[in-house]
């Protein structure tokens, strides 16, 4: 089963990597990571670069595919090869996933026109402008494509996606071997628990970062 996560500049890092965590370790599983070019590709922080081995052109129909989100999606968005790829390779996909602000990549190439997803909720307002018909649900199916809320959840995609592939009981058995046990300090994990002066203070971030979401990944 060939899985493919797609890398471009400043996309962030978690939303790359909790996926590929989960799903390396379905059976049967080689999952690489792609990239217009082979070479090095920086996360948002701009402090981790991960060194892409293979580009797009080198898997044209993956199994699944995993498209991460950051604030470099809106470059992606404005029209690049991997729009492109996305198009060609959904056609003989058996899953499409994104995490994160990955879906506003997946509209912009226009497989989320009519269908349910999510993004990290900062997003959800531009998900629907292009087209898709937004939820705050923390992982969206409908049909083969599947999307994840922000960052953290695409750990939880990874899981559903594992489950729906191998059973219940091999994401079971994985949940359990990455340790995945989520016990946070705090309860201000959504809009819709954060207290308000917290809520506040990442919408006004947003505000003053692009108009166009470079804000949403991770709270930047």
């Amino acid at each position: 089963m060939d899985i493919a996560i797609v890398l471009y500049d400043r996309f962030t890092a978690l939303d790359a990597v909790g996926p590929y965590e989960v799903l390396s370790r379905l059976p049967g599983a080689k999952v690489r990571f792609l990239a217009a070019e082979p070479g090095p590709v920086k996360t948002d922080n701009g402090v981790l670069t991960v060194q892409v081995e293979h580009a797009l052109a080198e898997l044209e129909h993956p199994d699944v595919i995993v498209v991460p989100g950051g604030p470099g999606e809106v470059a992606v968005r404005a029209g690049s090869q991997v729009l492109d790829w996305l198009r060609a390779a959904h056609e003989t996909s058996t899953w499409t996933t994104s995490v994160c602000t990955g879906s506003l990549i997946l509209a912009a190439a226009g497989l989320l026109e009519g269908r349910r997803a999510t993004s990290h909720w900062l997003a959800l307002e531009r998900l629907q402008e292009l087209g898709a018909l937004p939820s705050e649900e923390r992982v969206v199916y409908d049909g083969k494509l599947v999307t994840a809320a922000g960052v953290s959840a695409g750990i939880d995609m990874g899981l559903a996606l594992a489950g729906t592939i191998a059973g219940d009981t091999v994401a079971q058995a994985i949940q359990l071997g990455i340790e995945y046990d989520p016990q946070p300090p705090y309860d201000s994990g959504s809009p819709r628990k954060a207290p308000a002066e917290v809520l506040e203070l990442l919408r006004s971030r947003s505000r003053h970062q692009n108009a166009d979401g470079e804000a949403v990944a991770a709270g930047r």
